[in-house]
């Protein structure tokens, strides 16, 4: 973000010359930043960031709006909410970071070129590019890299969870008009999400992924079972435990859904190639990293572990670090070249998105509608 306000005020063309006035919100969720200040001042490693990593069950994610813009539960999110009916922004852009993985963008209306700029950013950076990213596994590609997130629609909780099927406040402004970019960096990046190429044995991996998360969610569901009766003096455990059920009520069926010999016919994946099956595969072991890290600081927190779980937390933690640092060959970013990459890739979209003409209120796309997307918490 300083990144940005620096350029913005050292280029007239980006201000005086377009006729634009940037707003720059420096942090949507402070909350959560504050609960990852643990690792944010290093060491850089797989294993201290997912042991002192944080993330809101999704009901707390201030982006998401499960029950629609009115019944916004968050104060982070009617603020923003308010600000983008004020402001009617021809442009919002969100800034994400992906933990394990590569850049890739969503975009809520196409942007023609977006593709080929994100490209040249990423090769000068060195920044793999997420080719078949599992966030955007179901929507529409506008280009290597760039994707279509699609409007809000009723679906199952699944289709909630990893399709982002539910209203959020990046489309809530698409009625003005706004095209919402949500920029996505990784901290570790992995070469193979680039592969385009063929994968040797895609159902092979999709069952060897699947299995894998299988067995980590049984044991990470046994190990909350043994965990949770001794949590009642731990401050905040309640919010600590959110996001733990909110991934283990989904890891079943996740795997059910990757594993080719009980996924449901009427809703394949689509076809995988080398960089999605290797998104997949990273999917698996983050969704598992990330219940154990926080199970490992309700632990840590509570100050004895009478259920003996820290051991075997402990090593499932350091045996699916070893498989991101080992068999995927995660590398860590510098933070200057993911904050680089960000401020590039909107001030490419900014470039894009002045010259196109502003979209019509409520774009009448298909399945576009009033409805209320489904709770995710009551499907």
């Amino acid at each position: 973000m300083l990144r940005l306000a620096e350029r913005a005020l050292a280029d007239p063309w980006l201000t005086a010359g377009t006729d634009t006035t940037w707003n720059l919100l420096l942090c949507l969720d402070p909350d959560g930043l504050r609960r990852n200040e643990r690792w944010l001042t290093g060491p850089y490693s797989l294993g201290h960031h997912y042991r002192n990593f944080f993330r809101p069950g999704f009901l707390e994610q201030p982006e998401w709006l499960p029950d629609g813009a009115a019944a916004a539960a968050l104060p982070e999110t009617r603020a923003l909410l308010a600000l983008q009916d004020e402001l009617r922004p021809v442009l919002q852009c969100s800034l994400h970071g992906v933990d394990v993985g590569g850049g890739f963008v969503e975009l809520t209306r196409d942007l023609p070129g977006l593709d080929r700029r994100v490209a040249g950013v990423a090769a000068r950076l060195g920044i793999p590019r997420e080719l078949g990213a599992y966030d955007a596994l179901y929507w529409p590609r506008l280009g290597p890299a760039v994707y279509r997130i699609p409007p809000p629609h009723r679906g199952t909780l699944a289709a909630a969870i990893t399709e982002a099927a539910v209203e959020s406040t990046w489309f809530h402004p698409h009625r003005h008009g706004t095209l919402t970019a949500v920029v996505e960096a990784p901290m570790w990046g992995v070469a193979a999400v680039a592969d385009g190429s063929p994968h040797p044995g895609p159902a092979a991996e999709r069952r060897a992924v699947s299995r894998t998360l299988r067995e980590d969610t049984r044991l990470l569901a046994d190990l909350t079972d043994r965990i949770r009766p001794h949590l009642a003096a731990v401050p905040d455990a309640a919010r600590l435990l959110a996001p733990v059920d909110d991934y283990l009520l989904v890891c079943p069926g996740l795997a059910d859904a990757w594993d080719p010999d009980t996924g449901p016919s009427a809703d394949p994946l689509p076809l995988l190639t080398t960089a999605g099956l290797t998104a997949l595969r990273l999917a698996g072991r983050r969704v598992v990293l990330r219940t154990a890290g926080l199970l490992h600081q309700l632990v840590s927190r509570a100050g004895h572990d009478p259920a003996g779980a820290l051991p075997q937390l402990d090593r499932l933690i350091d045996a699916r670090c070893a498989d991101y640092r080992d068999g995927c060959r995660a590398r860590w970013i510098p933070v200057e070249r993911q904050a680089e990459y960000q401020a590039r890739v909107v001030l490419a979209a900014f470039a894009l998105a002045v010259r196109r003409p502003r979209g019509p209120s409520r774009s009448g796309e298909r399945d576009w509608g009033p409805g209320t997307a489904v709770p995710m918490h009551r499907e």
